[in-house]
């Protein structure tokens, strides 16, 4: 499968409209896209980042029909997902979250984790396990990095990044009242304004155009 960066599939999407196949197979990357997951997971280490490497999900296929959207996963090293220009269709998901005026959490990224490391980021995100459905994955980092269990929880879209990583993105809303707890991996958080033209100076480029997808599938 040939992945163009963009948009690969646009939903909304309940969560029990996607379905998902894992292959058997491992993926195999060859000796020199190893060699360059070996020096970039030796990077880590070396900057006191975790450096454990092991095995997740790459997107090998999906398909539409109808109202749904079902992805064909196979493992597939983690390292590789740290290769600048060409992740190898590495799958992570990323759960932007909202509360019930419309806010949107943000969290800077801790100054030691792999990635994104001092920068703010949206909601929860991470690899995809093994044998694990990624409409799943969403919940469990908002659990895992939150402490919270959304209302409401929609899959919105399939996108390939220009480094051909490839984020299932979701959309999560709280429940009135509700309240996070950030993880270790955040070392700070904010609830910006559900106008992303409001946000503050910190936020990138890249956060601002995924509200904006996202506004126009809520």
């Amino acid at each position: 499968m040939t992945l163009t960066p963009g948009i690969l599939a646009r939903g909304p999407w309940r969560t029990d409209q996607v379905a998902t196949r894992w292959r058997e197979d491992c993926f195999e990357p060859g000796p020199a896209l190893n060699d360059r997951a070996d020096a970039a997971v030796a990077a880590l280490a070396d900057r006191g980042s975790p450096s454990h490497d092991g095995v997740a999900a790459r997107l090998a296929g999906f398909e539409l029909a109808g109202d749904r959207l079902t992805v064909e996963l196979q493992p597939v090293r983690w390292a590789l997902r740290l290769l600048p220009d060409d992740a190898q269709a590495s799958m992570s998901v990323l759960c932007a979250v909202r509360d019930a005026d419309g806010r949107w959490l943000a969290g800077r990224r801790a100054s030691w984790v792999a990635s994104w490391a001092g920068r703010w980021a949206l909601g929860a995100g991470g690899a995809v396990e093994v044998g694990e459905d990624p409409a799943r994955t969403l919940a469990r980092e908002l659990e895992e990095e939150w402490s919270v269990t959304p209302e409401r929880l929609d899959v919105e879209a399939l996108v390939c990044l220009p480094n051909r990583l490839v984020m299932l993105i979701g959309q999560a809303w709280l429940a009135p009242g509700a309240e996070v707890t950030p993880d270790p991996e955040h070392d700070a958080h904010a609830w910006w304004p559900a106008d992303h033209a409001e946000w503050p100076e910190e936020a990138h480029a890249a956060l601002h155009a995924m509200a904006a997808m996202l506004e126009r599938t809520a």
